[in-house]
């Protein structure tokens, strides 16, 4: 089962603790930091994009580097659009929250009670607050096969939701966390619903509109936006390409595109201010108890998101009043690397250097130093990367890289080496089951996905391979 980055739309939602300083005195001095500081990431080709510094509401710095479009040469500037990610979940969970406060919803409410034809155990077991915890056992609806080539028509709220429907709970509701796109998604046709308008209608009324976001777009008129960032995506051979085949209409998980503008005046009005969501609304945030305790001690949350060849951070010091605020068409995580090392810069610290994507330099040691010294320093190579991804997913991706280039015998190899290193993950078998397949090899397959099965006997992908097999 392939594990691709763009399923994830990772909003990094963690604190960064620093040491107190000054606030900024010196904006030209920082400018001319923060100019040397990209030059290094731009030396590399691993950021484009525009950074927007901010301090008690004003902007500081704000600036744009590289291409929005590298066909045609054209040059970002503070007027093109980018694409958001994940950003998106915090403006559904505005909507949601906001619902709370009108009586309209309740944290306790069931799924069920709003949204038909669901298997008994998500219907009476699934609440709000699950949903908007990544707590409701559901995962992510964009992990099958062929997923990003559905026609606009399935990728509709409604689409969605019936494709979630037949989704099994990856645990019971309440009992663990899992960052969920599907519950996400389920947020956006509830707050349909309830409304009885559409979810994009609902932000605009509720947040672009009164927010004056005149350079933000929430629904498909994205893709025909004029100065809208084309993504671009480092492949693991160091080549570049877009990433316009990824291209999937707006919903309540993702993909929203808009200026650093406009995503500064929502994180300025969410975080600083009341008109969007009261005090007490704000308790229902899944990150509520971090935000208060950054406003008594200090230290920065970001809020980020990204896929292939996009990343979005806005970087928040609430005590401070401070803003950094990273939009980049170019590959996750460069935008949160690089907002992290302003922050830095602000803090009086030593930024961490920029260097090339992980995925590309794990593939360059296998490829000049061979598999046993891939594996015997793998675990030196990831370091200090827990907090993005489950540590097997690298190599996963590597093998899917060369699965998909024809290099079949070497993606045998990186996903066996995946199977010893995590033999206890099912997703490790899956995925050398499937590389095994491919190389003609049906019986070293089966074992792979029978042993997938014993660690996680419900994996869709192992079950429908292992029945085609046996028969």
């Amino acid at each position: 089962m392939k594990l691709n980055r763009v399923w994830l739309w990772f909003v990094n939602i963690l604190m960064i603790n620093t040491m107190h300083s000054q606030v900024i005195n010196q904006p030209d001095q920082l400018a001319q930091k923060i100019d040397a500081l990209v030059k290094q990431y731009q030396d590399l080709d691993i950021f484009s994009g525009v950074v927007l510094v901010a301090e008690k509401g004003e902007p500081v710095y704000q600036k744009a580097f590289g291409q929005s479009n590298r066909e045609h040469g054209t040059a970002n500037t503070m007027s093109t659009y980018f694409d958001i990610g994940s950003i998106n979940k915090l403006f559904t969970k505005v909507l949601v929250m906001q619902l709370i406060e009108e009586g309209k919803i309740q944290p306790d409410d069931l799924l069920g009670k709003f949204l038909n034809g669901f298997p008994e155990e998500a219907a009476t077991k699934v609440t709000i607050k699950e949903l908007i915890d990544h707590t409701s056992g559901y995962g992510d609806y964009m992990q099958e096969p062929g997923f990003f080539d559905l026609p606009k028509s399935e990728q509709t709220i409604p689409a969605l939701v019936e494709r979630i429907r037949k989704m099994p709970l990856d645990f019971e509701p309440g009992t663990e966390w899992q960052y969920s796109n599907a519950g996400y998604l389920l947020l956006g046709g509830i707050i349909e619903e309830v409304t009885g308008k559409p979810f994009y209608q609902n932000i605009l009324d509720r947040i672009v509109i009164p927010l004056d976001m005149t350079h933000t777009v929430v629904d498909e008129k994205k893709e025909a936006t004029p100065n809208r960032a084309i993504g671009y995506m480092k492949t693991m051979f160091g080549s570049l390409e877009s990433n316009e085949n990824l291209l999937l209409i707006p919903t309540p998980a993702g993909g929203f595109i808009m200026t650093a503008e406009d995503l500064f005046k929502f994180i300025e009005a969410y975080f600083f201010s009341d008109q969007l969501v009261s005090p007490a609304g704000k308790q229902y945030d899944d990150f509520y108890p971090f935000i208060q305790k950054l406003k008594k001690d200090g230290g920065a949350i970001p809020v980020a998101g990204g896929f292939e060849g996009a990343n979005a951070l806005a970087l928040v010091d609430i005590q401070r009043h401070l803003d950094v605020i990273v939009l980049a068409n170019m590959d996750e995580p460069v935008a949160e690397n690089l907002g992290k090392a302003i922050y830095d810069l602000i803090n009086g610290k030593q930024p961490v250097a920029p260097d090339l994507p992980l995925i590309p330099r794990l593939y360059a040691v296998y490829r000049d130093q061979g598999i046993g010294y891939l594996k015997e320093h793998f675990a030196e190579f990831i370091a200090g990367t827990e907090d993005r991804e489950p540590a097997d997913v690298w190599l996963n991706q590597i093998g899917y890289n060369l699965l998909y280039s024809g290099m079949t015998t070497e993606a045998i190899q990186i996903f066996k080496l995946n199977t010893e290193l995590f033999p206890d993950i099912a997703n490790c078998w899956d995925s050398y089951g499937e590389a095994l397949l491919k190389s003609g090899d049906r019986n070293a397959a089966l074992k792979a996905y029978k042993q997938a099965l014993a660690i996680r006997p419900d994996l869709p992908s192992a079950l429908e391979a292992v029945k085609k097999l046996e028969n």
